[in-house]
């Protein structure tokens, strides 16, 4: 039962648009399959966005080939003729960022609380970035309502803490991510730095994870007199194959 919960991914690409990042192949060593890797993508978050699509199916078959890559979209009807038996098939599901207030009322719809919950059980890792990571937790702070942040709180509760993620990016998550902690709307959590990610086993955090230096995640608890405590949690910088391999001569 593992669940990776990041702030990245995919990594921008200037040429090809998008590229497989140390998060996207950390997920998929997690899974540790005993073949081809099989990851299934979901951009519900974006509507299922084709173009989204088209930019991952791009990335992983150029720089992760080994991996049997699908898709489930839930607009206007789903893919695949057994949503359960399909994610139960995979090694990895990989949900993109976006509007997580409108992924979880088109999950709900279909039946994918309950099913995610199964697969998660049955071993299969979960994973995503943004409101792919929001949306394993209890609640955390989006932008889904409009351009002010407010909080979410009817998370799937996978993990049984609150999250938010872009900490260091966007200036006003941090502030109310305290606030929200500090009065109760939101239990204890975890925040993610751009480019760092949290691997939970179970509901307890394994170590935090980055794809750059700079990255950190962050654990925020209720303090003294109505306050919140905010500790940073150093992530392990993991390897970049395809940068070693653009700087070789």
């Amino acid at each position: 039962m593992q669940i990776l919960a990041t702030s990245g991914g995919f990594r921008p690409d200037g040429r090809w648009g998008a590229r497989v990042g140390p998060l996207l192949d950390h997920a998929i060593e997690l899974a540790a399959p005993a073949g081809r890797p099989r990851l299934c993508l979901l951009q519900t978050a974006l509507g299922d966005d084709q173009a989204a699509y088209a930019r991952g199916y791009a990335a992983l078959s150029r720089d992760r080939p080994d991996v049997v890559v699908s898709h489930l979209a839930l607009f206007p009807m789903p893919n695949v003729a057994d949503i359960r038996a399909h994610l139960l098939a995979q090694d990895v599901v990989w949900v993109g960022g976006g509007s997580v207030a409108n992924l979880l009322a088109v999950w709900r719809a279909h039946g994918l609380d309950r099913i995610m919950r199964e697969v998660w059980e049955a071993g299969v890792v979960l994973g995503g970035v943004s409101a792919g990571s929001l949306c394993w937790h209890t609640g955390g702070t989006t932008d889904s309502f409009g351009p002010d942040l407010r909080p979410v709180t009817n998370g799937l509760g996978l993990l049984p803490h609150s999250n938010t993620p872009h900490y260091d990016s966007e200036p006003a998550r941090r502030p109310l991510y305290q606030r929200l902690v500090a009065e109760g709307t939101l239990p204890a959590g975890w925040a993610t730095d751009d480019g760092a990610g949290l691997h939970f086993r179970g509901t307890e955090l394994v170590e935090a994870v980055a794809d750059r230096p700079d990255a950190h995640a962050w654990r925020v608890k209720p303090g003294p007199a109505g306050t919140a405590v905010e500790t940073r949690v150093p992530a392990r910088l993991l390897p970049d194959p395809r940068t070693a391999a653009d700087q070789a001569p």
